[in-house]
């Protein structure tokens, strides 16, 4: 009675899983690899290294988007008066593109 009792004291104190745990073979390298710095190890990227967008260019691009923008209006007045600009479409994308570079620009 003892012997059982002693038995079960053992397995209620022993941790669960503990004795079904196999150590399993760590592959080569690995403990290499730990000892790399992590992304949490690397320095802090240093602040002038950020882009900054060049002013000129942004000018540039804004007075092309203006430009741009402007011809619209003409061009919508004659698609209704049924003459369709072959580069109207053209010109809508390169406005959305633009668009899309000054403002990618200025979140940066």
């Amino acid at each position: 009675m003892r012997t059982a009792f002693a038995i079960l004291l053992i397995l209620a104190l022993v941790p669960r899983g503990s004795w079904t745990q196999t150590s399993k073979p760590i592959p080569p390298g690995i403990r290499e690899a730990d000892k790399l710095p992590g992304p949490a190890d690397l320095p802090p990227l240093n602040q002038s290294a950020t882009r900054h967008p060049a002013p000129q260019l942004m000018g540039e691009q804004a007075r092309s988007l203006a430009e741009l923008a402007q011809s619209i209006p003409a061009d919508i007045a004659r698609f209704n008066n049924g003459v369709v600009p072959k580069d109207l479409s053209e010109k809508l994308k390169r406005i959305e593109k633009l668009s899309k570079t000054l403002r990618g620009e200025l979140s940066n």
